[in-house]
């Protein structure tokens, strides 16, 4: 007979989840133990292997959950109606929040995916093409120019997630800057300097 799933399936797994990326944000993908992540946790290993049988698939699943739901986040902030300008400055604004409660989960998907097999770098991959495609379909609305110019609307946007991927290792809440202001900064720069371009 199958095992049912508890009714704290869910809670537990996201729990393990957010465990597992701070510890592999602090210690690295090699050196971090599932000994380690389930002490974190509070829960035995026994239970850890239950819920993720091995480090990779961990490893997978915190980048999966993260890019899942960020593509909902910017999805939900998405504004088709408002001018193209307005729409990337609220698709930042949505980015930046959510690496709010995110640094973790994002350097594990920045650091961690080189380990996995090619299936579930896949699967990873076609998320990120569509947040990706969500962005610069945009950008070539605000420069029409660009269209004419495949070439330059993946550097262009890529560009842009270069100010945004990396906020976590300099950004300080207790800052002179709040997270909406520096939002409102990369979308002047970015929009700014993606007009100029011809």
């Amino acid at each position: 007979m199958a095992r049912t799933k508890a009714a704290d399936f869910d809670e537990k797994r996201r729990s393990i989840l957010d465990s597992a990326a701070a510890v592999f944000a602090k210690l690295g993908m090699e050196h971090a133990s599932m000994a380690q992540i389930a002490r974190e946790n509070n829960v035995s290993k026994a239970l850890l292997y239950h819920y993720y049988p091995s480090k990779e698939l961990l490893i997978f699943d915190i980048g999966r959950t993260h890019l899942v739901e960020l593509e909902a986040a910017i999805l939900g902030a998405d504004q088709p109606s408002q001018a193209p300008d307005k729409r990337l400055a609220l698709l930042i604004a949505a980015v930046l929040e959510n690496y709010r409660h995110a640094a973790n989960y994002q350097q594990v998907l920045l650091n961690g995916t080189g380990s996995l097999s090619e299936i579930q770098k896949a699967e990873l991959n076609q998320i990120e093409r569509r947040i990706i495609r969500a962005f610069s379909g945009i950008v070539e609305e605000i420069n029409p120019a660009l269209v004419e110019r495949r070439a330059m609307v993946m550097p262009v946007t890529m560009s842009l997630f270069g100010m945004l991927n990396w906020v976590h290792t300099w950004f300080k809440p207790s800052g002179a800057m709040t997270r909406k202001g520096y939002a409102e900064l990369v979308a002047s720069l970015f929009l700014d300097g993606v007009k100029a371009i011809r």
